[in-house]
């Protein structure tokens, strides 16, 4: 104690600091179900919390917080920093969650992560990677279209930016159809849809989703769930080779199947009983692990690109296939792997309080997500962990 009184950051060598997480939420708008409150989102951050430490090894704790204002959230988060290694935002509706976020990242000396922001643009651009890889396309000359300008095509677009798309080649569409610079409501609704109309869609093309799907090489839709949502008409109309991701759940904005037929060549969703799905569980876990593992101040865009990157290459070591174009759960090497490759970009920034080799953060990595799913199986297996209760 009087050591981590002299030197607080001491705290991450003498206490459990250095692995806790917690996942923080409101409850405001939680995946297919919306604003259900604090207590009925307790579950899914519970889920959530079982993910990080199977998959990562990471110890992550649910907290529920029984207010919608973005203030007291902020202060809270703030407040319990002491205690924590990082912190993971869960299901906060936007447009507030981009406000906490942002001023979190500023503000806090440890990680602040949103999931449904930065953890979908992760795996998304991971995915779109490849799929340009498999159709013969490169990043920078295709067009991009996005079907839904909420928290997570906000930032699917910018970290694809970030991985070698480029703003000029995007359109994103929302309710009123697409963002460009005439459409000056967006400034009082949010500022990061404003963004987008200012730095994208250089054609200045006005319309409906339909007229910008004219000629896209890729689509990625993160808006109400379908099916109907993206129509079959809409992708006959765009470029040879088409990549349709359609990540709503429970149902994806089209029917793989339909999007097949009318022509794309690559299709991915959210679910795990279709192929190609793009799901954050691929991402955080490692991202964190290798975070925490040399006790990052942040998790910049470069974390984020690093991590792209490996999910990326960890699927093309494995033999990219049109359904295939990113690794699945059952991949386990891909965790270590972003593990390292995030641990050594947060080193490369300047970022990291500790300092580790490559070598050392994925061997290190490896025993304990090792160790975390060999103790997981453990207690299954002797009844300690029981079986979930029958629906």
């Amino acid at each position: 104690c009087k050591a981590i009184n002299k030197n607080k950051d001491l705290s991450y060598i003498h206490t459990n600091r250095w692995n806790t997480v917690a996942v923080i939420s409101d409850g405001t708008r939680v995946l297919g179900l919306g604003d259900i409150g604090p207590e009925a989102g307790m579950p899914v951050m519970e889920g959530k919390s079982l993910l990080f430490k199977y998959l990562g090894g990471v110890d992550a704790y649910p907290i529920c917080l029984g207010t919608k204002d973005p203030e007291k959230i902020i202060e809270t988060v703030k407040i319990l920093q002491p205690s924590l290694g990082g912190v993971n935002l869960e299901d906060i509706s936007q447009p507030k969650c981009f406000y906490i976020l942002e001023r979190l990242r500023a503000e806090c000396e440890i990680p602040v992560w949103h999931d449904d922001q930065q953890g979908t643009g992760t795996i998304v651009a991971a995915g779109a990677i490849n799929a340009a890889k498999m159709v013969g396309k490169k990043p920078s000359e295709m067009k991009a279209v996005f079907i839904g300008a909420g928290a997570a095509n906000i930032a699917i677009s910018r970290i694809m930016q970030v991985s070698g798309f480029k703003w000029g080649n995007m359109v994103m569409c929302d309710s009123k159809g697409t963002l460009h610079l005439g459409r000056e409501d967006t400034k009082a609704e949010y500022k990061e849809k404003w963004f987008m109309c200012e730095h994208s869609n250089k054609e200045g093309l006005v319309g409906t989703p339909a007229d910008a799907m004219k000629g896209a090489d890729i689509v990625v839709a993160a808006s109400k769930p379908g099916p109907g949502t993206v129509k079959p008409e809409w992708i006959k109309g765009m470029a040879d080779d088409s990549i349709v991701f359609a990540t709503a759940n429970p149902i994806p904005e089209i029917w793989p199947w339909e999007a097949k037929e009318a022509g794309a060549k690559i299709v991915a969703t959210g679910r795990s009983d279709f192929p190609n799905q793009v799901n954050n569980s691929l991402g955080f876990p490692g991202i964190f692990r290798g975070t925490l593992d040399v006790k990052a101040r942040t998790i910049s865009d470069t974390m984020c690109l690093a991590a792209v990157l490996e999910i990326a290459k960890t699927a093309e070591d494995n033999g990219l296939r049109e359904d295939y174009i990113v690794p699945t759960m059952d991949d386990w090497e891909v965790f270590p792997r972003e593990a390292a490759a995030v641990g050594t970009a947060a080193v490369n920034e300047g970022l990291a309080r500790e300092k580790k080799s490559r070598k050392e953060l994925y061997e290190l990595a490896s025993v304990i997500i090792k160790r975390a799913r060999d103790q997981t199986k453990y207690l299954m297996k002797g009844g300690y962990i029981l079986p979930p209760p029958k629906a």
